[in-house]
C-alpha cells in the first residue's frame, strides 16, 4: 500500500446497513474524485456490495483460491505454484472495471482444510493491490477479524454503522476493541443508520468513537434496494447519500 492510499473499511452488526452505507461512499467518491482510482471491495460471502453498485460478479478472489488449493490437492505442486506467481494478475483480471471503479469480491468464506499459506500470500497480493488505487472501500462481514485476517492488517479509516439498538452499539463497541489490538487505523468513526426515533439518540454512547452522521429510516430506499437497484439510482438527497457524505466529510475524505 502506498502511503497516499485511503482504505475505509466498515464493518458492524448484520443487518444494520453496512453495504448500502458501503455502496454510497464509492458513489460519493466516484462523483466527486472522477480523477481517483477507486476499488470497492466486497469482504462478505453474500456478495450484497455488488449488487447496490450494480456490478456483475463473475470471479471472485476465492474462486482463485480454490483453483491453487485443487492443484495441490490434486498433486500438481508446480501447477500451484505457478498459480501463486500468477495471482496477480488473475486478480486484476477479475476486477470488475464500473461507473469510474473497480469492483473486487472476496467470495465464500474459507471453510476445513484451507491452506493458511495460500490465504496469507493472497491477503499479501491485496495488500499490494491496494496500492494501485487512491481509495479503497471495503464492506466488511460482521466484526473485524474476517478484514484482518483475508485482506489487510492495515485500514485507514474504519467506519463502524449500527443502528439505535443497544445489541447493535454493543457489537460495534466490541469491534472497536478488537480493532483496536489487531488493526493499525489511523481515525475511527461511526455511523447510526435507521433512526425512527431521533429522541432515542441522546442514550446511544460508544465509547471511544465519535459519531458521524446519523441516518433516519427510509423506506424509499428499502424498497429500492428490495427490487434490487443500485444506489446510483438512489437520489442525491436520499437520507443513505447525506449521511454517507457527511461521514467522508467529517472524516476529511470528502
Amino acid at each position: 500500500m502506498n502511503d497516499k492510499t485511503k482504505i475505509i473499511a466498515v464493518s458492524g452488526k448484520g443487518g444494520v446497513g453496512k453495504t448500502s452505507i458501503s455502496a454510497a461512499f464509492v458513489r460519493l467518491l466516484a462523483e466527486r474524485k472522477p480523477d481517483a482510482k477507486i476499488l470497492a471491495i466486497d469482504a462478505d460471502p453474500a456478495i450484497g456490495l455488488s449488487t447496490a453498485l450494480g456490478v456483475d460478479v463473475k470471479t471472485t478472489l476465492d474462486d482463485i483460491r480454490k483453483g491453487i488449493v485443487t492443484s495441490v490437492e490434486d498433486g500438481r505442486p508446480k501447477e500451484a505454484i505457478e498459480m501463486l506467481s500468477e495471482a496477480r494478475y488473475r486478480i486484476i483480471d477479475s476486477l470488475i472495471e464500473e461507473r469510474s471503479f473497480s469492483f473486487l469480491a472476496i467470495g465464500r468464506p474459507e471453510g476445513a482444510g484451507c491452506y493458511c499459506k495460500v490465504n496469507a500470500y493472497l491477503k499479501e497480493v491485496i495488500s499490494l493491490l491496494a496500492g494501485d488505487f487512491d481509495y479503497v472501500v471495503i464492506d466488511g462481514e460482521a466484526g473485524i477479524e474476517q478484514i484482518n485476517r483475508r485482506v489487510m492488517e492495515k485500514v485507514t479509516h474504519l467506519v463502524l454503522v449500527t443502528d439505535p439498538s443497544r445489541k447493535g452499539t454493543q457489537v460495534v463497541q466490541t469491534i472497536k476493541r478488537v480493532a483496536d489490538e489487531m488493526v493499525m487505523y489511523e481515525r475511527c468513526g461511526a455511523i447510526i443508520n435507521r433512526v425512527s426515533d431521533p429522541g432515542a439518540l441522546a442514550y446511544i454512547h460508544i465509547e471511544g468513537v465519535p459519531i458521524l452522521a446519523t441516518i433516519e429510516d427510509d423506506r424509499a430506499h428499502a424498497s429500492n434496494d428490495i427490487r434490487g437497484l443500485s444506489v446510483f439510482e438512489l437520489p442525491e438527497d436520499a437520507p443513505v447519500m447525506r449521511g454517507a457524505a457527511e461521514a467522508l466529510e467529517k472524516l476529511e475524505i470528502l
